[in-house]
């Protein structure tokens, strides 16, 4: 991210209006930004440097640069099972592929990778990547069954129009129901356990 130089403004250009971005110091008068400033930069009370009766905006910029949470990979033994549960649930499969070669063992940190890729993505674009390692061979920590209280990520959390029919679906398909609760007159919301002790959690919202 290339930051933008700093550059000066007048004391009186100071605007009353709270802003999200870029407040004074503890010696300027809380929550005023400057007009002159660029609205996406943080501003300070400024060095010795500056000339006397003037502020500067610094160089610091805080432009968004995310735009997406794109997927959540999930390494998996028995790829297939994995893909036919996701897919029960109402993901696609957008694409699977094997990868392999020195630039993808020095992009994950691992040597003489070759690994299967399966893209799973949701109606609404949000993607989970299932891989399956050939070289090195995965690692398990813990059992297949661990509970929800396991350190790391545990579960991945859907919203769907009929809670019930989804989790008739993923029972048939060999998936355990947790547990599940309602929570006020908001939300159903149920815990479901499926292939490699993959955890989903369900929310159905009323109205």
């Amino acid at each position: 991210m290339k930051a933008r130089q700093p550059r000066y403004v007048a004391v009186n250009q100071a605007l009353d209006a709270v802003s999200p971005t870029g407040f004074l110091g503890d010696s300027g008068p809380a929550g005023r930004r400057f007009k002159s400033c660029h609205p996406d930069s943080t501003f300070k009370i400024p060095s010795a440097s500056a000339p006397k009766g003037f502020f500067i905006c610094t160089a610091v910029s805080i432009f968004m640069t995310l735009k997406r949470m794109d997927n959540v990979l999930i390494v998996v033994d028995d790829l297939e099972a994995v893909k036919a549960f996701f897919i029960e649930l109402g993901l696609k499969l957008e694409g699977q592929t094997t990868v392999e070669g020195p630039l993808v063992s020095q992009l994950i940190g691992l040597e003489n990778v070759r690994a299967t890729l399966a893209m799973m993505r949701t109606p609404d674009g949000q993607g989970i990547e299932l891989d399956k390692f050939h070289t090195p061979s995965a690692i398990r920590f813990g059992p297949v069954d661990a509970p929800v209280n396991t350190l790391g990520i545990r579960r991945v959390m859907f919203a769907v129009d009929d809670l019930d029919a989804v989790v008739t679906r993923l029972r048939a398909h060999g998936a355990e129901l947790i547990g599940q609760m309602q929570y006020e007159n908001t939300y159903r919301l149920a815990y479901i356990r499926g292939p490699e002790g993959i955890i989903v959690a369900l929310a159905e919202q009323f109205g």
